[in-house]
Formats: structure tokens, sequence, C-alpha cells
């Protein structure tokens, strides 16, 4: 049966209407730009604190997050949720840490900050695997895991669903840039989190409640931690492991530090971040919450089929499924945008800018729009390999950022200590990408029966979280080791933008390489030890 028909008009209504509606405020907001690259690559550095924070977290949110948060629920518990909860750590650090060193030194992108601490090499290191990770992690996954979806509650094939996604999220993006994509994520989000809520708060209804949930499940399932032996979530890893992967992400990754850079003045950074942390603590029960639901409802449900297992059920009131649509759209919509848009900002500043220092404003803006074509083309030509997905290279495609990560956060932990050059960054990233790329290859070839080396089993099934930190370690060990054996970094504390004039309204206090970057914010100091605080309640009411 055509998936369409499953739907009240009432629900195709109100998708139309929210497509309509992000589609709109897209080109308006398009229509107010100036012709230069901050404009169209950072929105003017002129964006406030609400409308970074709902950014950095619609761009977090995408399609794999339904599927993928519920059907753990669905298959462990909220055990899953130990990442979404521990994020907010980490966010807090980008606000506090991070920011002000991107925000002093002027960039446009992380790679260019890299160079400027370190070397070249290590920029073109950064932007090349950052591009080609959007595509076969980002990208591909979205698309296939909106495959899914849209398969299973509209009928849509995988072309079909791929092709429209893409093109709508193309338009507005390739048009406006980075301010259309911000300000079409605040309408996202309220389409986003108000769907994902109803379906949570009707659910619960279903089942008699949260304790009709309990009732249902097993006690396993409303624990946080798992043993260290736990294939999926050992404690060890969530502690030691999660860390690394959380620091590349939230800290280092063009795709979420891009809103920060757009932000007007550090405070109104720093803001968005602690607003973006809040939200943060919504994804346990709005995501992971419905699995379990799912799990007391349809007992011996697949994880890939409980969150559509919960649209299709007759308990959803008419016009329900439309929002939740509406919602599953823009979680979407918001990520292929961000992936379209930070990828096109990498190209144009990071290589075509770089090679090319004389091109001006209106030449920096045509090769962003020409870059931002030509990933949405070549997610359209993704479309066919996402039909080569089954559920276990999702799996594979989801660890992928334990293999990519672990160097990076090595390097980015480096800047910190005077002593680590450019030349043991460098060698860190690369031994690591070789070591990362090998586990890749390794898990695949034996989970498919084609590796047999048993002195390589231990490397190629290793629990993805202990790997990133073995990797971790063996970077910051190749970094510490190659920068002790050559020539120490001759700027104070390697750093190089202290003849740079500061941005954003920061004072010019005459940086030499300190880390100074102005007094702190006692609201915005007092709302993170307060998030902080939220988080380990949180953490200590699910032991």
């Amino acid at each position: 049966m055509n998936g369409l028909a499953k739907f009240h008009f009432l629900d195709v209504l109100i998708v139309a209407f929210y497509l309509a509606l992000v589609m709109i405020i897209g080109l308006l907001v398009s229509r107010k730009r100036k012709e230069d690259s901050t404009e169209y690559f950072l929105a003017g550095r002129n964006v406030g604190w609400f409308a970074i924070g709902v950014a950095l977290f619609t761009t977090n949110i995408s399609s794999e997050h339904f599927i993928g948060l519920a059907g753990s629920g669905a298959a462990r518990g909220i055990a899953v949720g130990s990442f979404e909860w521990m994020a907010v750590f980490f966010i807090i650090l980008l606000g506090w840490i991070f920011a002000p060193l991107y925000l002093k030194a002027g960039v446009f992108t992380v790679p260019e900050f890299l160079e400027q601490r370190f070397n070249s090499s290590s920029r073109m290191y950064l932007a090349s695997i950052s591009i080609f990770t959007y595509l076969l992690t980002k990208v591909s996954v979205t698309l296939f895991a909106g495959g899914l979806l849209f398969r299973s509650l509209l009928g849509w094939d995988m072309y079909t669903s791929g092709i429209v996604l893409v093109m709508l999220t193309g338009i507005y993006t390739i048009v406006g840039g980075l301010r259309a994509v911000i300000y079409t994520s605040v309408v996202q989000s309220f389409f986003l989190i108000g769907g994902a809520l109803l379906l949570t708060l009707l659910g619960l209804r279903e089942v008699g409640g949260l304790s009709g949930l309990q009732a249902q499940l097993p006690a396993d399932y409303f624990s946080i931690f798992k043993p260290a032996s736990d294939p999926d979530f050992p404690w060890t890893g969530i502690l030691f492991g999660a860390p690394i992967l959380g620091i590349w992400y939230w800290c280092t990754d063009q795709y979420i530090v891009q809103r920060v850079l757009s932000a007007r003045n550090l405070q109104q950074a720093q803001r968005g971040t602690i607003f973006a942390g809040f939200l943060k603590l919504l994804p346990v029960f709005i995501l992971v919450v419905p699995g379990l639901i799912a799990a007391a409802l349809f007992p011996g449900v697949r994880g890939d089929e409980a969150y559509t297992m919960l649209l299709s059920s007759s308990f959803l009131p008419l016009g329900i499924k439309g929002l939740i649509i509406g919602g599953l759209l823009a979680a979407l919509m918001s990520s292929l945008a961000a992936s379209f848009n930070s990828a096109a900002t990498i190209f144009t500043r990071d290589f075509y800018g770089y090679f090319h220092p004389e091109a001006g404003e209106r030449k920096l803006v045509l090769v962003g729009r020409l870059a931002t074509t030509v990933m949405v083309m070549s997610a359209i030509l993704w479309i066919p390999l996402t039909k080569l997905i089954t559920s276990h290279i999702y799996i594979y495609l989801q660890s992928v950022q334990a293999y990519i990560s672990p160097p990076i956060t090595a390097v980015f932990v480096g800047i910190f200590w005077r002593r680590i050059n450019g030349k043991g960054a460098i060698w860190a990233l690369m031994t690591g990408g070789v070591l990362g790329a090998l586990r890749l290859i390794l898990e695949i070839l034996y989970k498919t029966g084609q590796m047999h080396l048993p002195l390589l089993q231990g490397f190629a099934t290793m629990n993805f979280l202990h790997f990133a930190i073995f990797l971790f370690l063996v970077s910051s060990l190749v970094m510490v080791g190659v920068s002790f054996a050559t020539t120490p970094a001759t700027t104070s504390g390697g750093m190089k933008w202290e003849s740079k004039p500061a941005p954003l309204g920061f004072p010019d206090s005459g940086m030499t390489g300190t880390l100074e970057v102005g007094s702190v914010d006692r609201i915005n100091l007092i709302f993170s030890i307060l998030l902080m605080a939220m988080v380990l309640g949180l953490w200590g009411a699910f032991l």
C-alpha cells in the first residue's frame, strides 16, 4: 500500500506547510545578504545567542538520531543517552575554551586556525579529511536513515526521498549561505522538538505512563551505565573514549564550530553554546524514550523499525503524524544544509582562497556557491550507493568517527602546550589517520568473513570506544615524540595571531601566544554551572 494512504489529508497539509515555510524563510533571509564572504560563510559575524544555540542543536540532530537513538533504546534501554548528556560538557568546553581562541584568531574555518597554530600541512590535512568525512558519513548516513524512514512512512523509494530532500535543502543553502542555514534551523527546531515531544507524551499515555513503562521492560533498561564487558556501551568506553569523540565533534569540527564563528561577540557565542547544552538534555527523553515505548508496545521490534512503528500506530490523533514528519524533515534538512555549507566554506577558504589569495569578495562568494552546488550534486549522485548500505554498514559509518577523531583531538589538545610543533601535529594526524583507516577496513573484512589473521582479530574487534582511547594515546605519543625530536616552535606558545587586530569587539590585549580573552560573563558562568549540575543529577538518577 502506498505510504501516503496511511496519512490523513491534515497530516499531508501540515507537511506541505512546513516545507513552504522553510523555503520562504530561507529565500527571504537570502535576499537581505551582502555579496561578501563574511556574510555568505559566517552570516556577517552578527548572529545572536538564541539562533546560535538552536542551530547547534538542529545541526547535531539528524535522521540517524531518530533511528539510532530510538533503535538503541528499544534494544538496550537508555544507555545510549550517556553520549547525549556527556555532550553537554563538550559544548560548554567549546564556549569557554575554544570559542575565545577561534574568535580571537578571526578565522573562517577550523583548518585555518590549525595553520595559525602549527603549519599549512596540518591545515590541508584537516580540510581534506573534513570534506571527505561530510560526504562519506554525514551526507550518506543522513540520506540512508531518511530513506528508511520515508520508505516506511510515505512509500517513497531511496531515490525519491533523497532527491527531494537534497534539492529542497540545496536551493536555500546555495543562495543564502550560512545565514539561511541558521535562520531556517530556528523554524525547524519547533517542528523537530514539538513533533518528537508529542510522540513521546502520547506513547507514554499508551503504555500507562513511566510506571507502566518500567513495569513492562527489564530493570537494566533504565540504567545509564553498562559493565565494562558490554559490547556496545562499556562504562570504560563511555567515560574515557566518548570524550575523545566529543572534543573532536563539538570543539573542532567545522560542521559545528561554524555556528559559533558567526557570533557577534564572545558573550553571545558562549551564551549560545550554553543554550544548546540545555537543549541537548532533551534527546534522551524525546528520542531514546520512544524506543523504550516501542519495545513495550511491540515486543521483539527491530531497532531500526522502532520509530516508524510508533509513527504507524493508531493512537496518534489526526495531524500529529504530519507534525512529526515535519520534525523528521527538519532534522534531515538542517543537517544536510550544515554539511553542504561547511564543506563549501572549507573548500573556498582552505583550498581556493589559499591558492588564490588575490581573489575578491564576489569571486569568493561565487566559488562558495559553486562548491555548495557541487556538494548538492555529489549528494544526488551518492543516492544509488545508499541502497547498498545495510544495517551493519550503517553501524560501521556511525563508528567511523571513532577512527577519524582521536588524532584530531590529540592535536587540538596539543595546541595548549607550546613545545608541540607543526611536525609533531602532522605526524600525529597522518599516523592516526592510517591506523584508523586500517581498523575500519579490517573490521569490515572480519565481520564479512574475509579476514583470517588471528593476530589482527583483537585489533579488528575491539570496542570502537576502546579503540578511540588506543588511537588517541598512540597519536599523542607520536605528536610529543616528533615535537621533541625536532625544532621547537618559534613564537610564544606557537600562536601566530599576536600581530592580527582583535576582531568582534575583543579588547586588544597585545596577545603573544597567551589565552587571555577578556573578563568572565557572570550570567554565562552561573548557567554553565547549573547545566553541568543538571547533567550530574540526571546521571545520578539513572545509575
